[in-house]
C-alpha cells in the first residue's frame, strides 16, 4: 500500500497503478512525454517508482482534476518548487473544487427529492422542475471543465433567480413553438421560425460568458446534446423522439438563416 513516510520505499509500476487508480498505460503515457518518470530500477530494468515519484503524481492527478490539460501540467511543474508552500496552495485549490462540487450536488439532491416528492403526490413535475435539475445534472458531465463549471455557475449567480426562471420559462415557451412549426412541416426559411430560432440562440447565450470562454462553454453544451441528448431528454417533459426532431429542425433552421 502507498502511504508510508519511508522515503526509501520503492513500488513497481502495477503497484503504483492499482494504488492509485490510474492505469499502467498513464503511466507508461506520462513517462513517454516526460510528465512523470519512475526514478528508479531494477538491475533487469523494471521501473521503480519512489515517493518522489509518488508525490509528483499526486500533483498531476490534482491538477487534470482541477481541469489542466497535460501540457499545461507539465508547464506548471517544470515551474513550481516541490515544496510545502507549493502543495499547499495546490490542495487548497483542490479542496475548493470539492467544496464546489459539494454544493452543487447538494443542490441537485435536494432537486430531485421535490421531483420525487411531486411525483408521490400524483403529480407530475413541471417544466420548469425538470429544467432546473437537468441544467444542474449538466455540469457534472465530462463536457465541461471545472473551469468552465465555475464559469457557467458564475453567469447563473449574475442573472439572479428570477432571471434564471425568466429564461427558463421563455425556452419552455419556444420549444412548444417551435416544436408546433417542426411538426407542421413549416420551411426552415420561414421569417417567423428563423425568428423563433434567433431567440432561442439569445436566450442561450445569457448563460454563457462574452468572448471566447463563452463560445468554448456552448460548443461544450452542443457536445453534450450531440453525445447525450436521448439520455437528456428523457428527463424533459417532451419525449426524445420530439426533442431529436426539434433539434434537427433548429439546425436546418440556422443553416437557411
Amino acid at each position: 500500500m502507498i502511504g508510508n513516510d519511508d522515503d526509501r520505499r520503492l513500488w513497481s509500476i502495477g503497484e503504483v497503478a492499482r494504488a492509485t487508480g490510474t492505469t499502467v498505460r498513464t503511466l507508461r503515457h506520462y513517462d513517454e512525454i516526460g510528465l512523470l518518470g519512475a526514478s528508479a530500477r531494477t538491475a533487469s530494468g523494471h521501473r521503480r517508482y519512489t515517493a518522489r515519484d509518488v508525490r509528483r503524481l499526486y500533483r498531476v492527478r490534482a491538477l487534470r482534476a482541477l481541469g489542466l490539460p497535460l501540457d499545461e501540467i507539465q508547464r506548471v511543474l517544470a515551474d513550481t518548487a516541490e515544496d510545502l508552500g507549493s502543495m499547499r496552495e495546490l490542495l487548497t485549490a483542490q479542496l475548493s473544487a470539492l467544496e464546489a462540487q459539494a454544493g452543487r450536488i447538494q443542490q441537485l439532491t435536494a432537486q430531485l427529492r421535490g421531483l420525487l416528492g411531486r411525483m408521490d403526490g400524483a403529480s407530475m413535475p413541471d417544466p420548469e422542475q425538470f429544467m432546473t435539475t437537468l441544467e444542474t445534472m449538466s455540469v457534472f458531465e465530462t463536457h465541461f471543465t471545472t473551469e468552465q463549471q465555475e464559469q457557467l455557475a458564475a453567469r447563473r449567480a449574475e442573472m439572479g433567480p428570477e432571471g434564471v426562471e425568466a429564461a427558463k420559462s421563455g425556452w419552455a415557451g419556444l420549444v412548444e413553438a417551435l416544436l408546433a412549426h417542426a411538426e407542421a412541416g413549416t420551411p426552415a426559411d420561414d421569417p417567423e421560425v428563423g425568428d423563433l430560432v434567433a431567440r432561442w440562440d439569445a436566450l442561450g447565450s445569457r448563460f454563457h460568458a462574452a468572448g471566447e470562454d463563452g463560445e468554448a462553454t456552448k460548443a461544450a453544451a452542443r457536445r453534450l446534446w450531440d453525445e447525450r441528448g436521448e439520455e437528456l431528454a428523457r428527463n424533459l417533459p417532451w419525449s426524445p423522439d420530439r426533442m431529436r426532431a426539434l433539434l434537427r429542425y433548429v439546425a436546418e433552421v440556422r443553416e437557411a438563416r
